[in-house]
């Protein structure tokens, strides 16, 4: 190429308009980095990044929240309550957050109650909830509680030999309740032989596998709290559904005499077959998000009557090939084509019907009409027990149960948290090829290529 001065300058130019643009590149990402952020995370299950529980629950929330932190100016404690809480700004952009010196406003300190260093307060349209662990976990459920607002009250019937709600035996409620108080319900127990009337702020009512039966004025009660438009959870076991005839009668359904078997379960479990799994479930609000399949360690078949009062739909079924086994259960089990009923079953019922239908005296009629009457039975209680909580998606089932009968249908997608398994075991021998390998075989490779190297370098 022929380089004159007329060549000189148009090479001049194009350089001068090269810098131009890529300045201004340069400038356009600089402004676009300021407007917007993007994040990965790669760490094991995302350790890093909000759960699908956090993210469902900020989606519904609508208004603003407003969060401090009491907090002194001791970095390290700033700085992981600032990790946090920008997870939920990205999230949410209308999520406010201020730290407070408790040392500088002790007044403000005292008046909100801070008792410990890095204490949050999460205020919601004019609800405000104390938190002192700083977790993601311990945010989300204070912000559900905080969203849900009013006084969601589950009323536990005792006095019959039923799951205790605060009971630690296998057979007892605590750690599912312990999930409900967190979610922001509030848990009672009563005894209506004690008390012979049912709160009148009862939100759910649970019927919890009662060994006696009732006295004819407490069954009274409760039909004339089903009649009222109360909404009920009844796990009814299999001992034990009996001594609620007239309550399933109310409901138009009949628990049929028998225990549902599964013969799938022992492969699948390596337990008795008696235990049933349902892992297709029916389209209903309260399976809608549920992903694993749920375990029922005993259950009962139910038959759904043609009721006109209730809008009545399944929601839990046994698998195909299970059976309803009506005669004494032993070793041999075998289907009986002429005595047993064959599977499918259902063992969860869900029951509805508007308020409006019924003759409420202390409802209003805004009430009436935009709110449900809302009924589940299931054919087992011990799935929700202490010792079946973890089994499976056991507790998200009885998490989403008490959101629907609650008329909480927003939170019913919202998962309960569980934590990653952060632990990799290794068996003996993996563990002695990783050292093997590392400790000899890699560097062996190194100095014999870097020795290769140097023999044919020297040899040109």
């Amino acid at each position: 190429m022929l380089v004159n001065k007329q060549s000189r300058l148009q090479i001049t130019i194009q350089n001068i308009i090269f810098y131009i643009f890529f300045l201004a590149i340069i400038g356009l990402l600089a402004w676009l980095s300021l407007r917007y952020s993007y994040q990965a995370d790669w760490s094991a299950s995302n350790r890093n990044s909000l759960s699908n529980a956090s993210t469902s629950l900020l989606n519904v929330i609508e208004g603003p929240v407003q969060i401090a932190a009491y907090a002194s100016e001791d970095e390290n404690l700033r700085r992981q309550i600032q990790t946090i809480i920008k997870l939920y700004q990205r999230k949410k952009s209308n999520i406010s957050f201020s730290f407070i010196n408790p040392e500088t406003e002790p007044d403000k300190t005292r008046q909100q109650g801070i008792s410990v260093n890095g204490e949050l307060v999460i205020e919601y349209e004019g609800r405000r909830e104390n938190i002192k662990e700083i977790s993601e976990q311990a945010i989300t459920n204070a912000l559900q509680r905080v969203v849900r607002g009013g006084d969601r009250w589950i009323v536990f019937l005792e006095g019959h030999g039923e799951r205790r709600p605060f009971g630690q035996a296998n057979h007892d409620l605590q750690g599912w309740v312990a999930q409900l108080e967190n979610k922001g319900f509030n848990i009672q127990t009563i005894n209506l032989i004690n008390s012979p009337r049912l709160p009148d702020n009862t939100t759910v009512l649970v019927l919890a596998g009662a060994q006696v039966a009732m006295l004819p004025g407490e069954t009274r009660l409760i039909e004339n709290y089903i009649k009222q438009g109360g909404n009920v959870l009844w796990l009814a076991d299999t001992d034990s559904h009996q001594h609620f005839e007239t309550i399933s009668e109310l409901l138009d359904l009949e628990l049929q005499d028998g225990t549902i078997i599964d013969p799938n379960t022992r492969q699948l479990l390596n337990v008795d077959n008696l235990s049933i799994i349902v892992a297709n479930y029916f389209r209903h609000s309260i399976t809608e998000k549920l992903q694993n399949a749920s375990v029922f360690p005993q259950a009962l078949s139910i038959e759904m009557g043609d009721t006109r009062s209730w809008k009545a739909e399944p929601f839990l079924e046994s698998l195909e090939g299970s059976w309803l086994e009506t005669g004494e259960i032993d070793e041999a089990l075998e289907l009986n084509t002429n005595r047993d009923i064959t599977g499918p079953l259902v063992l969860g019922v869900a029951l509805h019907r508007p308020l409006s239908d019924l003759d409420i005296n202390n409802a209003d009629d805004e009430t009436k009409e935009n709110q449900q009457q809302r009924v589940v039975v299931v054919g087992d209680g011990d799935f929700l027990s202490n010792q079946f909580l973890g089994n499976g998606g056991n507790l998200n089932l009885g998490l989403s149960i008490l959101n629907w009968l609650s008329n909480d249908d927003t939170f019913i997608a919202i998962p309960a948290k569980i934590a990653p398994d952060l632990q990799l075991s290794l068996s003996r021998t993996a563990q002695i090829l990783i050292a093997f390998g590392f400790l000899l075989v890699l560097p062996a490779i190194l100095i014999g290529t870097g020795t290769l190297i140097w023999f044919k370098r020297r040899n040109q």
